[in-house]
C-alpha cells in the first residue's frame, strides 16, 4: 500500500528550527515531485514548497523562502522541509504530498488546495505532522 508518512513536528519556541521528514512506503519517491502544504487552525490548506523528482528544482512560497528549504534524498526515499526562525504564524499541521508528475505543478502555489482547479494533481497525501510555535 502506497503511503507518505511525515515526522519531525513538535513544539518549538519562536526563532527555533525544525526539520520535517516525509518518507514514502510502497512506492519510490524518485518518480514524483514532492511537496508540502500546511493548514493552520480554522484556515485553508495552503501550498508551502515543492521539489521536482530529477533535477531537484525547488519552489518555496515567497513569504517563506528566506526561512524554509526543501530537499530530497532519493536513496532514503525521503523529502525534507527545513524550517528556520519559526514564527507563531507557522503553527499548523504540515502535510506531505506527491504530485502525479515529475515536476511541481501549480497546485503547490495554491492558497486553498481543495478549491484549486488542479487539486487532482496530488496523487498521495500524508496524514500530517503538527508544528506548534509558542513560547
Amino acid at each position: 500500500q502506497e503511503k507518505l508518512v511525515e515526522s519531525g513536528g513538535g513544539l518549538v519556541q519562536p526563532g527555533g528550527s525544525l526539520r520535517l521528514s516525509c518518507v514514502a512506503s510502497g512506492f519510490s519517491l524518485e518518480h514524483y515531485a514532492i511537496g508540502w502544504f500546511r493548514q493552520a487552525p480554522g484556515k485553508e490548506r495552503e501550498g508551502v514548497s515543492c521539489i521536482s523528482s530529477m533535477q531537484g528544482r525547488t519552489y518555496v512560497a515567497d513569504s517563506l523562502k528566506d526561512r524554509f528549504t526543501i530537499s530530497r534524498d532519493n536513496a532514503k526515499n525521503t523529502v525534507y522541509l527545513q524550517m528556520n526562525n519559526l514564527k507563531s504564524e507557522d503553527t499548523a499541521v504540515y502535510y506531505c504530498a506527491a504530485d502525479r508528475a515529475t515536476v511541481c505543478s501549480d497546485v503547490f502555489k495554491a492558497s486553498d488546495v481543495f478549491q484549486a482547479s488542479d487539486a487532482d494533481d496530488i496523487k498521495y497525501w500524508g496524514k500530517g505532522t503538527l508544528v506548534t510555535v509558542s513560547s
